[in-house]
């Protein structure tokens, strides 16, 4: 078992201190309870926003509108938390991409493996395509709050992986319901083992799987790190998610308090996807001195990687997500990519 030493783990566990403490629910004074589930585990980063955020619309509402926060799973994964916003018995959840995406199609594309050059390119991406994808949601009786981020995911593994087929010979793991990544393996020559992300440590553990793909942060918060020994450098994919409002709940509140919820997300999310970006830079640090080494892939395994991208993608688009959502990504991407080019950045 690897072990943080104290000087390292205590930057980066100093969220973990504080447990997440769900709002309290005044009876006498609320008129609005909303009942909000997610997998983000209690104490961490995503879970303490999301608890700074309810609270203040508890304080400006003066009451009216409360929480009951349901962290770390406790109410079943992706497909259960949106079952049971279906039948009223929650309003809300925080849902991975994965997860929703089977609700919302388009909202996988910024999935796509090996998409992105920099974070940079992401939040430019992200803030135009955010209309489009409001719109998605509202379609399907959701109000997308807030988008949510895990971050680069690099590859993590037991033995070193350097190119395409060293990762052909390893045992992948893959999320289940992700067509892109399925596709995207499939043309890169893997057979993935799909396994729910609590059911990984165990399987990593027992052998069953040996190169996982994770955030710096998510693989020390779900404790990955203590059975993998090398991470590739050189970003796999983006990993986000959503918090996501029932329309219906959303529908009870005067335009008085939609409007201060858009604008407390708008606060709170923010200075989450600082704190995100923080966490995993802090993240990368301790697990250095951890003992994990960084392996430098081959040029030649980063341009095959973009080659088999490109297949996927052609293979999937219209079923993993619609052709007018892939346009406007990448015509966005052209156009950043391009301007920084004649700016010389």
């Amino acid at each position: 078992m690897k072990n943080l030493s104290p000087k390292t783990i205590i930057p980066i566990f100093i969220a973990l201190a504080i447990l997440l403490t769900p709002p309290t629910v005044h009876s006498a004074g609320s008129k609005y309870l909303f009942k909000i589930a997610s997998l983000a585990p209690a104490g961490s980063v995503w879970a303490n926003h999301f608890d700074n955020f309810s609270r203040e619309i508890t304080e400006k509402s003066n009451g009216e509108i409360t929480f009951k926060v349901y962290p770390g799973g406790v109410m079943g994964d992706d497909r259960a938390m949106y079952r049971k916003m279906q039948i009223g018995q929650l309003h809300g959840g925080g849902f991975t991409m994965t997860g929703i995406s089977e609700i919302i199609p388009d909202f996988r594309v910024l999935g796509i493996p090996v998409l992105f050059d920099s974070l940079q390119e992401v939040d430019k991406v992200t803030e135009a395509l955010l209309p489009s994808f409001k719109k998605a949601f509202a379609e399907k009786n959701l109000s997308l709050v807030a988008m949510t981020e895990v971050g680069f995911v690099y590859t993590m593994s037991t033995v070193p992986i350097k190119d395409l087929d060293l990762l052909r010979k390893s045992k992948c793991w893959l999320p289940p319901n992700d067509p892109i990544n399925q596709a995207f393996f499939e043309d890169i020559g893997i057979s993935p083992i799909q396994l729910s992300i609590p059911d990984v440590l165990s399987s990593l553990q027992t052998g069953l799987i040996d190169t996982v793909f994770n955030s710096f942060y998510g693989a020390i918060v779900l404790q990955w790190f203590t059975k993998t020994s090398y991470i590739t450098d050189a970003p796999f994919g983006y990993a986000y998610g959503a918090l996501v409002f029932s329309k219906k709940a959303m529908d009870r509140l005067p335009p008085e308090y939609v409007a201060m919820i858009d604008e407390l997300a708008e606060k709170h999310f923010s200075k989450l996807l600082a704190d995100t970006r923080r966490s995993n830079e802090e993240a990368l640090a301790a697990l250095k001195q951890n003992g994990i080494k960084i392996i430098e892939p081959t040029p030649e395994a980063l341009r095959q990687l973009k080659m088999h991208r490109e297949k996927t993608v052609k293979k999937t688009i219209g079923k993993a997500f619609s052709k007018e959502i892939h346009a406007e990504t990448m015509q966005v991407l052209s156009e950043i990519r391009r301007l920084a080019k004649v700016s010389g950045h």
